[in-house]
């Protein structure tokens, strides 16, 4: 899980796929955070993306740092603990502005049942699960 936190967190920027009705939703996200051993990830509940996960909370997460890519197939678990939000909130200052641990819209999520595939085109894919 550390190298997944860690290439997603070089990467600044990945990808998360959600599914809305029948229809595929991807968005930029930027924040990761690793909190009593879990892998979390953070938006707003007025979100669309948020009520996406709620009715599907299946997601897909994919970042390139240039020379590698790597997907995460993961099941997207509310963690409504002030406590997980303020460690991620801890980690990005910048969002302190618009979030706040004990507000009624911060939403973090765990991946549960994730599995990250890294790969290249200079060798076989290193799948990582946890």
């Amino acid at each position: 899980m550390q190298e997944v936190f860690d290439f997603l967190k070089k990467c600044q920027t990945y990808y998360l796929a959600t599914v809305d009705g029948d229809q595929p939703r991807v968005r930029p996200f930027g924040t990761v955070n690793i909190f009593e051993g879990k892998l979390y990830i953070q938006t707003g509940k007025s979100k669309n993306v948020a009520q996406q996960m709620k009715a599907n909370p299946k997601i897909e997460i994919c970042a390139f740092n240039g020379q590698e890519w790597i997907r995460v197939q993961a099941v997207a678990v509310e963690d409504d603990r002030v406590e997980a939000k303020q460690s991620l909130l801890d980690s990005y200052p910048s969002l302190q502005s618009h979030y706040s641990a004990t507000d009624a819209n911060t939403l973090v999520l765990y991946l549960k049942d994730a599995t990250a595939t890294i790969s290249s085109f200079a060798g076989e894919p290193k799948i990582i699960k946890f």
